[in-house]
């Protein structure tokens, strides 16, 4: 017990004291080869914030209490060095040699710096040729998750990112549906959704959607940054998503993985890849293919994703990479429920002849060049060529689908071009090395969106019965995006760092083509109908800007907060698709506005890891849905969906993330290791009494439990590990009338609900066994209720379901 009160005693002083030592470490940091002292260089202790800088004459000192450290000393375009100390009551004398880095040009982590003992760690303040400092942000590595990867199950992979609220829309996981803070988790539209750093949406500023969700399995890690991402990625109010590929593993010319999976529900997954690093060249290679039958009737589906990745060192300074991403699913939809079928039979459905198709294909080239020693530059060029094809009955679900009658077929086609060009300096300015990044970027897209009459009958048939003189809409979305940007850390000292930031962007949204007005009854009876033809033009620009402020104290703590502009601009899929279930305001405005964090994180002792913050979003002109009642219409009355910036809207709350890992607690060596964690989310949404809405004022904000909370149990015991999670989110409305229920099952409440995983894998050499359990208590539950496909109405969450994996690697 003595040992734990030192442990806190040491934790509370850390975090109001920067220095109370007289010994430590000093020494000299030169050039392997002139034999000259190394200016700027950085010295610092692993998994510590303890750190130091050499003089212009390559010397430093750190001091440090008493203790047994590992001592990094890095500088960019240098190896790195590290060298074990035990400092006594004096000074210890460290020298380093740092030689040339001729391997590779990527940045130079110091192994060691992240923690492993926990999944989910945080982004250094530059990684790249980009800057997080002060940015709210988590890490996650894949290879420590216990979850159905097969199906990229994000209630599993995101457990420990607080406050995200997640859609279960499918039970393949082809899509990703994740929001926060009030933002619709729609196909994660609200974050800038990217991997490998490069855009992977439909259209960032035109059409954010993602439907190409890159295969778990494939990743090794998954980076969130929340919505201070804007000034480097862009104005979304949610912030950024990335999924990073794994790489090839170091001097292995060949390696074979394959992870094949069985579940319930029909469920085969084969992840299957190639890699290898052969001195200047490096690649990597998966094929996954995967088919399900879903949890409900009338569901299935089938998908194909393939990645390549090649990488050149050229020279000591040059370093290309040519990626390219294909993928196509083809999956059978069930349709939507009201609220008394879904509590007849939440398995059950109504709609047989719903299909959804997509084809997927993103080429990107990466060029990385070390300038010199302080500056690097990065240049990505992606681009995308697309499709999405949507067929069936999107009448609501009280009305039979009879297999004589045409249905409603979907198509959009996506051609984009991307261009990014990053730089990133190191300097020394009052005796700190500062560090400025800046950037432009390029972005043309160009969609055609066609709506129309399809074929009769059950099947997959993707073909328009009049494709010249299409009955709902044809049209052309042309959109251009530039945008300059740049944030500079200046550290004031070892512990205290300001970063401020300006994002300026041009946004240019076009469409051209006609739609069909078309009005129908509560009985399918066609009240008027006509055809409109129109071109628009919408051009604007705007600054964004931002401030960071980071304090870190020498054991690994800090106290961080930010504040950042955001915008959101109108796109074409916000005015226009034909669908009976909603209206839309011809005149919708651009939404504004921003977010701030306030926080408190860090690591201690390999025992402890934390993130608790505060956080407000103010958002003006917010985009929702109002459920309105015309009297009548030539004498027929009706209930509809009326989409229009419904008001302002304020957003705060509390969202917290707490591990400790009890045995490390305990024993710095133990054998059992066992772990609790706790990810907390208290958030309150209200729209402003002044809203012109009066129907909203003081309202609750859509899609905003108050209470979120993921909790797990996590052991290992040598090769084995397990973990037991539970979910709970309250209770939370579907739009801003905050209506209870509707007789459709497009509006109303999502009730609370809770969800219990169990997982566990044991790895024996080359092979590994994963087994898991998802809904143990087989409850019945939704997480949306959908206006369109893959609705209208409630789409049910999958039931008890069952996994095997066996993962092998040569």
């Amino acid at each position: 017990m003595m040992k734990q009160y030192i442990h806190i005693i040491i934790l509370l002083i850390s975090i109001f004291s920067n220095s109370l030592f007289a010994q430590g470490i000093k020494g000299t940091v030169i050039d392997s080869e002139s034999k000259k002292g190394i200016e700027l260089a950085e010295i610092f202790v692993l998994d510590s914030q303890y750190k130091s800088v050499s003089d212009s004459e390559g010397n430093y000192q750190l001091n440090l209490p008493e203790g047994k450290y590992k001592i990094a000393a890095f500088y960019l375009g240098r190896q790195s060095q590290i060298k074990e100390v035990r400092i006594k009551k004096n000074w210890e004398t460290i020298n380093f040699s740092l030689a040339p880095l001729l391997e590779t040009l990527e940045e130079v982590k110091a192994i060691g710096k992240k923690s492993e003992v926990f999944n989910v760690t945080r982004l250094n303040p530059v990684e790249g040729t980009l800057i997080y400092e002060a940015k709210k942000n988590e890490v996650i590595s894949i290879d420590q998750i216990n979850g159905n990867l097969a199906t990229n199950n994000a209630r599993q992979v995101f457990a420990k990112v607080p406050g995200l609220n997640i859609w279960e829309s499918d039970g393949g996981g082809l899509q990703l549906g994740i929001g926060g803070r009030g933002l619709n988790p729609n196909r994660t539209s609200n974050f800038n959704t990217r991997q490998n750093g490069y855009d992977i949406s439909a259209d960032p500023l035109g059409y954010p959607e993602s439907y190409y969700t890159p295969p778990v399995e494939a990743l090794s890690k998954i980076e969130v940054v929340r919505g201070a991402a804007s000034l480097q990625y862009g104005s979304q109010f949610g912030g950024m998503i990335n999924f990073l590929f794994k790489k090839a593993p170091k001097e292995t010319p060949i390696q074979f993985h394959t992870r094949n999976t069985a579940g319930s529900f029909g469920l085969l997954s084969s992840y299957n890849s190639l890699s290898g690093n052969t001195g200047k060249m490096d690649y990597f290679v998966y094929y996954q293919r995967k088919q399900g039958d879903g949890f409900r009737d009338n569901e299935s589906f089938e998908s194909n994703t393939f990645f390549t990745d090649v990488n050149f060192d050229i020279g000591d300074k040059l370093y290309l990479c040519f990626e390219f991403t294909h993928m196509d699913y083809l999956a059978q939809q069930a349709g939507g429920l009201t609220d008394r079928m879904f509590e007849e039979d939440p398995r059950q459905s109504v709609r047989e002849r719903n299909w959804f198709g997509i084809e997927w294909n993103i080429p990107a080239l990466i060029l990385d060049y070390r300038i010199n020693d302080k500056t690097k530059l990065n240049w990505k060029t992606f681009g995308l060529i697309g499709s999405r094809k949507a067929l069936g009955n999107l009448e609501r679900v009280t009305q039979v689908d009879f297999p004589e009658e045409e249905r409603n077929l979907l198509w959009d086609d996506y051609e984009n071009f991307g261009s990014e060009l990053r730089l990133l300096h190191r300097y020394d300015f009052v005796g700190q090395i500062q560090a400025l990044a800046v950037g432009a970027r390029y972005f043309k897209g160009n969609t055609q969106q066609q709506q129309g009459l399809g074929p009769a009958g059950y099947d997959a048939d993707f073909q328009y019965n009049n494709p010249n003189n299409l009955e709902d809409l044809s049209f052309r979305y042309p959109s251009e995006n530039v945008a300059l940007f740049a944030e500079n850390i200046f550290n004031i000292n070892n512990n205290l760092s300001i970063t401020p930031g300006l994002r300026w962007e041009y946004i240019s949204t076009n469409s051209t083509g006609y739609y069909r007005n078309m009005v129908e009854d509560l009985a399918g009876n066609v009240i008027f109908d006509t055809t409109i033809y129109e071109s628009k033009n919408l051009d604007r620009s705007f600054m964004l800007a931002g401030l960071g402020v980071s304090y870190k104290t020498k054991a690994d703590l800090e106290v961080y907060g930010n504040i950042s502009m955001n915008y959101r601009g109108i796109n074409f899929n916000d005015l226009r698709v034909n669908n009976t279930n909603i209206l839309v305001d011809p005149n919708l405005q651009d939404e504004s506005g921003y977010n701030a964090d306030l926080g408190f994180r860090g690591n201690y002792s390999d025992f402890l890891n934390f993130d608790w913050s505060l956080f407000y979003l103010a958002y003006n002109d917010r985009l929702g849905a109002l459920l309105r009642y015309d009297d009548a219409i030539d004498g027929f009355p009706r209930v509809y969906r009326y989409r229009t910036n419904v008001g302002n809207a304020a957003i705060a709350g509390v969202e917290s993330y707490t591990e400790m890992n009890w045995s490390k607690f305990l024993n710095p060596n133990p054998t059992h290791e066992f772990s609790t964690f706790l990810n907390a989310a208290f958030i309150r949404g209200r729209y402003g009494e002044d809203n012109m809405e009066s129907s909203i004022a003081g309202n609750k904000v859509e899609l905003v439990p108050d209470v979120n909370i993921k909790t797990g149990i996590n052991y290992n015991w040598k090769s084995f590990s397990s973990t037991l999670q539970f979910t709970y989110l309250s209770e939370q409305y579907t739009e801003a009338t905050n209506a209870e229920r509707t007789a459709t099952g497009v509006d109303g409440i999502i009730p609370s609900f809770h969800v219990l995983d169990l997982s566990a894998k044991y790895k024996y050499k080359f092979a590994q066994l994963e087994a898991g359990i998802n809904n143990l208590t087989n409850n019945y539950y939704f997480t949306r209720r959908a206006t369109g496909y893959p609705g209208p109405g409630i789409i049910p969450s999958a039931g008890r379901n069952f996994y095997v994996t066996l993962d092998l690697k040569f």
